[in-house]
């Protein structure tokens, strides 16, 4: 006990001495209070204070070596003490690695909300975390890697809607710098919750890469597609129609885009007003003797945008085959475009990825996060007539954050 005593006044007093004469107090504590962890458990090791004569002696001290130790304080220099035999590692720092582990989940996290690596070099250096260079930052978010790909290859299960898009991205590959498509599907589950399905990156919108897309995805457990939605893109419509083999839903929005660019810019308004009609119709029969009615009345005017609508309407008017409350959200690939603008804002300031694993890297956390915020919302996105009960949220939220 009198050794305790002393142990205590001691490290006070050295306490009051170093934040007396420190620049910065609260890491002078940390540094002091290290350095005291280090020799106590070097003299547990060793059976005896340094130059103490013991019988329960094992080995003995064998001078120091530096380590750099970054935590949230600011980096530490520590010396931590060598013995002869046995080897001495510091409980409290993990091995081999020299950022505490919360320092490491801050910067993560930093890369995942769209702050540049360099950004973060700088702010650490405003912390006192010194020679964290933007190398080292991305090295520390490659730790990620395990996550996203645990959450790509995790089974999927039944989902009766599927939205499917790509956004492009500017990935480094062979030392040129090549424009990527990344691929994304969200669906909805029999509950009605929306889930991230699947993504990846290919090199082109073409016909074999959504054609291996949907094959990975079936065997990764899909099942009961009902509906897919999408973009006129021809080589996703061919590849859902092989692969798939469910009926597709022409986006409703893109295809007004489609048809109104060819009408003059001074007309647009009034072919617009003209379309709304024939999609505010209560059913497929209604809206296509309207849909017959407007190119009568249009043709003449705009022959090359009715002949673009009247070549597309019967799969624009597909959501007619499903229950009145799902048509506004599955005529359209809206849901995943407001999902596709956040992407784009959190990857502008990467401008070019140096690899295709950073670009999965960094859009899969962002997916795996608006997946988790999916599954625990507080409302269903769509209802169904014979939905299975759904799991507590306890539950759901353990298994989000086990993907």
């Amino acid at each position: 006990m009198a050794k305790d005593r002393i142990d205590r006044e001691e490290l006070a007093d050295k306490l009051v001495e170093q934040v007396k004469e420190a620049d910065d107090p609260i890491r002078a504590m940390a540094q002091l209070m290290a350095d005291f962890l280090l020799e106590s458990e070097v003299t547990a090791k060793v059976g005896a204070a340094p130059h103490e004569r013991s019988a329960e002696r094992t080995t003995y001290r064998n001078g120091y070596r530096p380590r750099r130790w970054d935590t949230r304080l600011g980096t530490l220099e520590l010396q931590v003490p060598k013995v002869r035999e046995g080897g001495y590692v510091p409980s409290f720092i993990e091995h081999r690695k020299r950022s505490e582990q919360a320092l490491i989940s801050v910067i993560q996290e930093a890369v995942v909300q769209g702050v540049s690596t360099r950004k973060i070099e700088t702010v650490l250096e405003q912390l006192g975390i010194a020679g964290v260079s933007a190398g080292q930052v991305s090295q520390l978010c490659a730790a990620l890697n395990d996550k996203v790909g645990q959450f790509r290859e995790r089974r999927l299960g039944e989902c009766r809607y599927l939205w499917v898009d790509a956004v492009y991205e500017k990935v480094r590959e062979d030392e040129r710098v090549e424009s990527m498509a990344v691929v994304i599907a969200t669906g909805v589950n029999p509950q009605g919750r929306r889930e991230v399905v699947g993504f990846d990156v290919i090199p082109t919108e073409s016909e074999e890469g959504w054609t291996q897309f949907f094959k990975d995805l079936k065997e990764r457990g899909l099942h009961g597609v009902r509906l897919v939605v999408s973009d006129a893109h021809g080589g996703l419509k061919n590849a859902v129609r092989k692969v798939m083999k469910s009926e597709w839903q022409r986006c409703k929005v893109h295809f007004y885009r489609n048809v109104l660019v060819q009408a003059p810019r001074r007309s647009q308004a009034e072919a617009a007003e003209a379309m709304k009609a024939v999609f505010v119709q209560r059913d497929e029969k209604s809206a296509k003797a309207k849909a017959a009615e407007l190119v009568r009345q249009l043709q003449s005017r705009f022959a090359k945008a009715m002949e673009i609508f009247e070549a597309g309407i019967d799969d624009v008017l597909s959501y007619f085959h499903y229950p009145a409350p799902h048509r506004t959200r599955i005529s359209s690939t809206n849901p995943l475009e407001r999902l596709n603008k956040e992407i784009r804002r959190r990857t502008r300031v990467v401008g070019i990825f140096p690899h295709r694993g950073a670009c999965l890297r960094l859009i899969g956390m962002l997916l795996i996060e608006t997946h988790e915020d999916w599954l625990t919302d507080d409302k269903a996105y769509l209802t169904f007539d014979d939905a299975p009960a759904e799991e507590s949220a306890a539950k759901v939220v353990t298994l989000a954050a086990g993907q």
